[in-house]
């Protein structure tokens, strides 16, 4: 008989445990293991994780195979890998319909199942009685294979199985926008079905593309056919967002302990070690316990509290699962594997020690067992609750629980050194976080022709043409995002490939080879074919700088140097000639640094060496039997669109005519057309309630209620402080609260999506009505005769108001009609050539063109936690919560402003420029939830009229001929808070520069700039107002300002603002740090019209946090707090008089002798009848705001003792 050594022993030990314990469950014919032996429904999350201490084990023996014996022993476990792996694929090759639906619809009720029959392999319950849309499971599962593949298991078979898990790829590449049910299948923690964005899910899916990205599914034996590919821009974007969210795990769930499967092992999603430790450290903080972590707060499942009858919580009762949650052992096996793929061995033994205390051990066997979890006693609830920690646990559910138990094996194979971390991780996935050398981006400027490379030689910047650069092939982005759609078709599988047509700088920085052709693609941001922001120079090297400083931090785990390919056409000439901006920015690149990054400029055949080069091989027509072969469609494709010249139109509208009186008349009658349909107004122009003050003035007090708990019970204006005198003491009233919930549904106040809705509409404004019979011949006529683009704006404006866009003209172009949208299409090239912005934007609006990565930006805003409304407030906004296809959301957004063509097109515009800056800047957005388009653009329009000194009509008129460039410089301003100058360029065009910068870093034009002074005396005084219009108007809030909030409807029945009630059951449905409660307390400020006052509002919330945090008693019943603004403004005033103070001119005067406007608007101005002087004045000291705001909550709350004299003042 053969000696065994101890190793040999010791391995055949946990051989014997692995058969015992898992491979007795195994399906012989379909290779899954049921839930239990009563259950035979086998979910693939479970199932993957089950198999990987098998598959620890093969690898184990494979280091001291020195017998046939040990070599079977091997090969059977392999195989037992390898067929659950195909037995989950077979399972899911079966549901293929759903794998494309999917990829159009993102409907969760086309989604692939999450468990199948153990026994068949077929679904076991139908697509609306389960939450399937579980991508963590379907991503786990690509990744597990992809190590597997990579330690040489051969689990893929065919090129059809390939297609299969391509188009699986696809599936899962979107995970950064689509809410799922997550890892524990019931996506928002209430369980009442809604599906939720979840960390654990785009973390598991960031992982699974990125090791899937140019792997060999048939190993050693594959070749370029069965390859698989990533567009690295969708694991990148999963990145960010992952990075956004963390440690958060979704709206519901401020943190949850399955994202160790995240951080760590098999994972490793997260690049920043800084962001590894502090999830780390809140999930050990808040959710360990004795017996293992808690999944996530207040989670009911299996506690004795939970009503075993139905599936739901109701939200009321979620509060009294705290502190008596389930502890789940398993979350001691990550912690294990956590520490030891860390290094940290000595913590890693600890956690043992913690788990081998709570193991359950099998007498039979002999064998310890992991329980599924541990729940508190019935009987001892409330002592748990009282002293959290204190009480004797019971295990509940399966024991053993073959998720956790394999995950322990695994972790003993490491710990007695039986295995290797890179064993498990051949794919070093571990190293993601570990710090890597800068990159170098390779620049490379092509010339469309001679012309432009003579122009550039003649600044010592020497650049070869297209043409020169053969047998290389350039073209622009667009063709690689078709190329790229025939990605995974499979026509004896029904799979059509590649939906999605977005291509992002990191797969435009790569070279592609296709047979013996090699390509270079430019980024799409240079493309003028797209958007018109493309059209402005200025921008676009704007972007390209952040582009280049973006490649530097995203290019990661790919080979080579990322490669940025610009060609100069002469579209980018500005009269001829390479604007200045272009010849400085290629200077700094040609010194090798700009922006904080190394580059290197050079020619395209330089950098073949040290580039990425990317295989099409895709393109050939493998389903056929002929690979080398181009797929035909691809091959027509790339002789109709790779040999296109581009050729130059005739404008329609170059046509001259004689002059006459009579044409002269009737252009008149239709000037100012395209003026007439605009619709913003400055936030300085409007009245105290957000609208113009010619608009019909609000109800009377009389009418006003008492305010409704989530629902407005008035029109969206604040009320002076006789409007809510009356309601003080009736809001004081303990009976109040509930009878406000019986009222409640009494209430018949239209409303829509939790904002009121006032019947009126907005006027439209057509031409003068006594030319109204004007005859179309003559109105075309004088669009032949006039040269003023503007002008011939106003004429097909009017066109378009009484005959349409398809009217057809009468005239011709190459045999074919000419319509009046061809006209405005050739009027819209004219005025991107002349740069003149605010006819392009109407033009485009008229037109309606789209960005076309619209729905992108609107995602990358939404997915990072920002709410976002278009339309101008009050009453025209809509939120979008959740990511809308292009169409919609273009049709949504010129819904919000109907006639007025120039702000859609500006909030589309300015859309992307936010989107930008949340991926560049994120810290500009900090505390801020909701992002109200149509007010920053009344913002934007405010800020010019303040600093041009212009009306509030002329001022918004200046900011739609802003050029795009300058247009994003303004909103940065506004974001950032800094100060900004307006220069005048000529033409009636301004460039915004910073004001505080001795040099003009940021300007569009060059020549005689017209700086208009800043820092006098009167910008130092509305500097405070201007402050607090501008965070009001972002939605910013201070640090940790929800969750204070939380703690101060703990201590009342409520919080009344603008007569809408957070009520204090908030506190009972959700935690502090949930995102669901700050959206809640976001929803009733949003309801205030006016920014300013607004953020007083939040300055007394915060005074109440305050009081909150200093007293142990409770704050009353509940708080009306605009009326503790208002007892503030007064107390303001008061001093004022005594002081003879700035207000005395307008609002500190004796109640008699006070003086409004004839629209009911106060003197000075202010809005929400609040002095603007007391909005001017600076937060803390002895006269601020917060001071006055703490006097009158000390002399209007219950909270404090009135005989002692109290210091109000805050520093």
């Amino acid at each position: 008989m053969r000696t065994r050594t101890n190793s040999g022993v010791h391995l055949d030990y946990y051989q014997r445990i692995v058969h015992k314990i898992i491979l007795n469950h195994q399906n012989p014919v379909t290779g899954l293991f049921p839930a239990s032996p009563e259950n035979d429904h086998a979910w693939i999350r479970d199932n993957v994780y089950t198999i990987l201490a098998v598959w620890g084990l093969s690898m184990a023996y494979k280091k001291i195979a020195d017998a046939d014996e040990d070599r079977a022993r091997i090969y059977e476990l392999e195989q037992s890998c390898v067929k659950l792996m195909r037995g989950l694929l077979m399972a899911m090759m079966r549901q293929k319909d759903k794998i494309e639906k999917f990829k159009t619809s993102q409907n969760p009720l086309d989604a692939l199942h999450a468990k199948y029959s153990s026994v068949t392999g077929l679904s076991v319950v139908a697509d609306w009685e389960w939450g399937h849309l579980q991508i963590d499971a379907i991503s786990l599962y690509l990744l597990i294979l992809a190590q597997m593949t990579a330690s040489g298991l051969q689990i893929i078979f065919n090129l059809d199985e390939v297609a299969l898990i391509q188009n699986l790829v696809f599936y899962i590449e979107s995970a950064y926008c689509t809410p799922d049910y997550g890892i524990w299948e019931r996506g928002d923690k209430s369980n009442h079905g809604l599906p939720e964005l979840n960390a654990s899910s785009i973390g598991m899916a960031k992982a699974a593309l990125e090791a899937m990205n140019e792997l060999d599914l048939f190993g050693a034996r594959g070749g370029p056919s069965s390859t698989i590919h990533i567009l690295a821009d969708e694991a990148q974007k999963c990145q960010a967002v992952l990075q956004s969210m963390l440690p958060r795990e979704s709206s519901s769930k401020e943190l949850d302990s399955g994202l160790l499967a995240v951080i760590s092992f098999p994972a490793f999603a997260c690049d920043d070690p800084n962001l590894i430790d502090v999830s780390l450290s809140a999930i050990i903080t808040k959710l360990e316990g004795k017996y293992g972590c808690k999944r996530f707060l207040r989670d009911g499942y299996r506690t004795p509290r939970e009503d075993p009858n139905r599936l739901h919580y109701d939200p009321l009762e979620l509060r009294m699962f705290e502190n008596i949650e389930c502890e789940w052992p398993l979350f001691f096996c990550y912690l294990i594997l956590s520490y030891i793929f860390q290094g940290n061995k000595e913590t890693a033994l600890d956690y043992l020690e913690k788990l081998e205390q709570i193991l359950v051990k099998d007498e039979a066997n002999g064998i310890y067992l992991v329980p599924e979890l541990y729940a508190v006693p019935g009987d001892k609830v409330d002592a748990e609750c009282e002293n959290p920690g204190s009480q004797m646990r019971i295990g509940l559910g399966r024991c053993p629980f073959l998720w956790a138990q394999s995950l322990f094996i695994i972790g003993k194979l490491l710990l007695d050194g039986f295995l290797a971390v890179g064993e498990l991780d051949p794919l070093n996935r571990r190293l993601c976080s570990e710090k890597k050398p800068d990159v170098v981006v390779q620049v490379v400027i092509l010339a469309e022709d001679n012309d432009i490379r003579d122009k550039l030689a003649a600044y010592d910047i020497a650049v070869e043409t297209i043409a020169e650069v053969a047998p290389i092939e350039v073209q622009p982005a667009r063709v690689l995002s078709h190329l790229y759609t025939y990605l995974g078709r499979n026509e004896k599988l029904g799979l059509s490939g590649r939906k999605s047509r977005d291509v992002g700088i990191l797969s435009t920085s790569k070279l592609y080879s296709l047979q013996d052709r090699i390509f270079a693609f430019t980024p799409q941001l240079t493309d003028q074919t797209r958007f018109y922001i493309a059209s402005d120079n200025e921008l676009m090297i704007d972007i390209f700088k952040s582009e280049i400083n973006f490649l530097k931090s995203s290019w990661q785990n790919m080979l080579g140097r990322p490669l940025a390919v610009i060609a100069l056409r002469h579209g980018h000439l500005d009269e001829g000639k390479i604007p200045l901006a272009m010849i400085t920015t290629m200077k700094k690149l040609k010194s090798g640094y700009i922006n904080g990054t190394r580059v290197t400029l050079g020619n395209l055949n330089d950098f073949l060496s040290t580039s990425c080069i990317t295989n099409l091989s895709f393109l050939g027509s493998q389903e056929d039997g002929m690979p080398d072969r181009l797929n035909l469609q691809v091959e027509q494709y790339l002789e109709e669109h790779l040999l296109k010249c581009m050729s130059s139109k005739s404008s329609l509208l170059n046509c001259r005519a004689a002059q006459n009186s009579k044409s002269l008349k009737r252009r008149m009658s239709v000037k100012g057309a395209i003026k007439k349909t605009r619709s913003i107004i400055a936030a300085d122009s409007e009245g105290t309630d957000g609208r113009r003050s010619s608009t019909q003035l609000p109800p009377s007090p009389q009418a006003l209620g008492p305010p409704e708990v989530f629902h407005p019970l008035f029109p969206p204006r604040s009320p002076s402080p006789e409007d809510v005198a009356p309601l003080w003491k009736q809001l004081r009233s303990p009976r109040f609260f509930s009878k406000l919930l019986l009222d409640q549904s009494e209430s018949h106040v239209p409303y829509e999506n939790g904002c009121y809705i006032e019947s009126r509409s907005r006027h439209r404004y057509p031409s003068e009505t006594q030319y109204a019979d004007t005859e179309v011949e003559e109105l075309l006529s004088m669009l032949k005769e006039c040269e003023n683009l503007e002008e011939q704006g106003d004429i097909l404006q009017y066109l378009v108001d009484k005959q349409g866009l398809m009217f057809d003209t009468g005239m011709t172009e190459n045999g074919k009609a000419v319509t009046v949208k061809d006209l405005l299409k050739s009027l819209y090239e004219k005025a991107c050539q002349q740069k003149l912005w605010g006819l392009v934007r109407h033009t485009s609006g008229m037109l309606g063109k789209r960005v076309e990565d619209l729905a992108k930006a609107v995602t990358d805003l939404l997915v990072r936690q920002k709410q976002v409304t278009v339309g101008m407030p009050p009453n025209n906004e809509h939120t979008i919560t959740a990511p809308l296809p292009e169409n919609e959301l273009r049709q949504l957004i010129h819904q919000a402003y109907g006639d007025d063509e120039s702000s859609a097109m500006l909030t589309q515009e300015l859309l992307v420029y936010l989107a930008m800056f949340i991926r560049t800047e994120p810290l500009l957005f900090q505390e801020m939830l909701r992002l109200r388009v149509g007010l920053i653009i009344q913002v934007m329009a405010a800020e010019l009229s303040r600093t041009l000194i212009c009306s509030g009509e002329d001022a918004s008129e200046h900011l739609l001929n802003l050029s795009p460039f300058e247009m994003k410089n303004l909103l940065h301003h506004i974001m950032s808070g800094k100060e900004f100058a307006i220069s005048s360029v000529g033409r009636g065009n301004f460039s915004v520069i910073s004001a505080k910068s001795g040099r003009m870093s940021k300007k569009s034009n060059f020549g005689d700039l017209l700086e208009i002074e800043v820092e006098g005396e009167g910008e130092r005084q509305g500097q405070w107002l201007r402050r607090r219009r501008l965070d009001g108007a972002l939605n910013r809030v201070p640090k940790d300002f929800y969750s204070r909030v939380w703690s101060v409807l703990e201590r009342c029945q409520g919080l009344a603002i603008e007569g809408r009630l957070l009520p204090p059951n908030l506190t009972q449905e959700m935690t502090s740090g949930e995102l669901k409660f700050a959206l809640a307390v976001e929803s009733v400020l949003n309801c205030i019209p006016q920014p300013e006052f607004r953020q007083l509002i939040v300055e007394a919330l915060m005074v109440l946090t305050i009081v909150a945090e200093h007293t142990q008693d409770a704050l009353g019943g509940i708080i009306s707090v605009e009326s503790l603004v208002h007892k503030a403004n007064q107390l303001f005033l008061d001093d004022q008089l005594k002081m003879n103070g700035d207000a005395t001119l307008c609002c500190a005067k004796t109640p008699g002798k006070r003086e409004i406007t004839p629209s009911g608007m106060l003197l000075c101005g202010g809005a929400a009848h609040i002095c603007q002087h007391f909005y001017d004045s600076a937060p803390s000291g002895s006269y601020g705001t917060m001071t006055f705001i703490m006097r009158a909550v000390a002399m209007l709350l219950d909270c404090f003792n009135h005989d002692e004299e109290i210091d109000c003042t805050i520093s």
